[in-house]
């Protein structure tokens, strides 16, 4: 049986050739996420990047007042703090646990350690840029553009292709907090989405009943995030970790 927790069940580490994983595989350090828990503030010094297994994180802006509204999240496809190795060394949003679990987090030196020596890191983590880039820019239109409901729509589908469940745990302050809106709007888009009998909410957790209607009830961010996060990561695995550098699970 594998181990309740491996560094491979994140498919960036995954998607690399063992002697490639090899190179920072040791400095690798296994970490509880726990929800609301803010790994890096705007502005300040990122010290490690994270590659989450079971957990799912938020990056937010913030405004002076305050306010918050979600850019992008993050899951087991991919890897928090892209600003150690783009050269920015800080960034102006928040990274905040959306999602409780675990992630492997990894010192900012030997991720740029390893970003500069050119190889596969390099190109893996960058195509992962290009697909973040697409989620922000997709998340910012629909903000602009798209109904609440069609936005909530695209934010589970979003989280739960991240997650093994069909369920979050997340109340609806939290959630309107995530989309930059009034609360009572989400309080409506969720009761439209239950009486259609798409999702079940009760108790701060929200269950997807309908996943094909969800998708029909969104607009089409979603599906333009997930295309380009499989056109340029369609060569990155996502089954057994053991399978995928052909290891023995014993």
């Amino acid at each position: 049986m594998a181990p309740a927790h491996n560094p491979l069940h994140n498919h960036l580490l995954a998607a690399l050739a063992p002697a490639e994983f090899a190179h920072f595989s040791g400095e690798l350090e296994l970490v509880p996420m726990a929800a609301g828990e803010v790994l890096y503030e705007a502005g300040g010094p990122l010290r490690h990047v994270y590659f989450p297994t079971t957990s799912i994180v938020s990056l937010l802006h913030m405004l002076e007042n305050g306010a918050t509204a979600e850019i992008a999240m993050v899951g087991k496809e991919g890897i928090v703090g892209i600003s150690l190795f783009m050269g920015g060394e800080t960034t102006p949003s928040r990274a905040v646990v959306q999602s409780a679990g675990h992630a492997y987090r990894l010192p900012a030196e030997l991720i740029k350690r390893e970003f500069d020596r050119a190889g596969p890191v390099l190109r893996l983590l960058l195509r992962y840029t290009q697909a973040l880039i697409t989620q922000i820019m997709q998340t910012a239109v629909c903000n602009r553009h798209h109904s609440v409901e069609q936005q909530l729509c695209r934010w589970l589908l979003l989280s739960l292709d991240r997650l093994s469940t069909q369920s979050l745990a997340m109340t609806q302050e939290l959630i309107a907090n995530m989309l930059g809106v009034r609360r009572e709007g989400v309080t409506e888009a969720a009761g439209r989405l239950q009486r259609e009998g798409l999702i079940r909410y009760s108790r701060g957790r929200i269950e997807v009943l309908d996943r094909p209607g969800l998708e029909r009830t969104s607009c089409e961010c979603y599906d333009v995030v997930k295309k380009e996060f499989d056109r340029l990561l369609s060569d990155i695995p996502r089954g057994d970790p053991f399978q995928v550098l052909g290891k023995s699970a014993s």
